[in-house]
């Protein structure tokens, strides 16, 4: 009989899935000279051709296309059989393992994956943090159940997943016990000249925060940036400038912090997103998390 080396058609599923050796190669953590001789060796053992050059990259044939249909089959029943084994152990904690996009703020990913934590099976909460286009490169082999991140997939991104919203809102403004008084009367002119503690450039809070100081004239001062929210509010606590978070978690940011609410913005607006292999999510912890969400919403 037969056999399909599974090893070689996950490399060829995942080039095809990602539309580059190049980025499967970075995916899986292997050269492309690896990826190339695994997808050649399956080749051979079909007795067809699986791509074909176009230009400077890659198409699937037509063999490819019914082959790369039946691959994503496999792995999508595979990781079935996965699931359905680790929510059935008797005696073992359910393993939920999650990426978090470096740009969610950590009281945000806090309060959404706190569901997963009062569920009545006991789950083990595995969380990795890291930029979203590799978390997305990660879920696509099921290394992730899920990933949380601030924007949906990106219509460019070839990996197959599903957007689930968590949840919306505006932003408030916090700023040091000290500055507070000042800084909310005339909110925002009053922000105008004022230090101010920004997210780093190119994230979805600090274009909402570009948009609306344009759009109201005023323009504070920036005295650092930070890639790190929590960071971020550590130097506000310590009474260094104003900042902006999502009104989610207004409560939590002032008592754990010790700053005040100088005013709110509805029309920048932050949201959250679940994001999945499946268009309908199985996995129970994944189901925790996106119920609760429903629920709050």
């Amino acid at each position: 009989m037969d056999w399909i080396n599974y090893h070689h058609l996950q490399y060829f599923w995942l080039t095809a899935r990602e539309g580059s050796l190049s980025r499967a190669a970075a995916a899986l953590h292997r050269t492309q000279a690896t990826l190339s001789g695994q997808i050649r060796a399956l080749e051979r053992d079909l007795g067809v051709k699986l791509f074909q050059k176009a230009g400077r990259g890659l198409a699937l044939t037509e063999q490819g296309r019914l082959a790369f249909r039946y691959a994503d089959e496999i792995f999508g029943t595979g990781r079935e059989l996965l699931e359905a084994l680790r929510g059935r152990a008797p005696d073992a904690a359910l393993e939920f393992t999650v990426g978090v996009a470096d740009s969610i703020p950590k009281l945000v990913a806090y309060r959404l994956m706190r569901p997963v934590l009062e569920m009545r099976e006991p789950v083990r909460l595995v969380a990795h943090e890291d930029r979203p286009d590799r978390l997305l490169a990660r879920l696509s082999v099921h290394e992730l159940d899920l990933v949380i991140s601030d924007s949906p997939v990106p219509p460019a991104v070839s990996v197959r997943a599903y957007n689930h919203l968590l949840g919306e809102g505006g932003v408030s403004f916090f700023a040091p016990r000290a500055l507070a008084p000042r800084l909310r009367r005339r909110f925002p002119a009053s922000l105008d000249g004022a230090p101010f503690l920004a997210p780093l450039e190119n994230t979805t809070l600090s274009r909402g925060l570009e948009q609306f100081w344009q759009r109201v004239g005023v323009r504070p001062r920036v005295v650092a940036a930070f890639e790190d929210s929590a960071l971020l509010k550590t130097f506000a606590q310590a009474g260094i400038g104003a900042f902006a978070a999502p009104a989610l978690v207004e409560k939590d940011v002032c008592r754990q912090f010790g700053v005040r609410v100088i005013g709110r913005v509805p029309s920048i607006v932050e949201r959250f997103y679940a994001i999945s292999v499946e268009r309908k999510v199985t996995h129970p912890a994944v189901v925790a998390v996106t119920e609760a969400a429903r629920r709050r919403s």
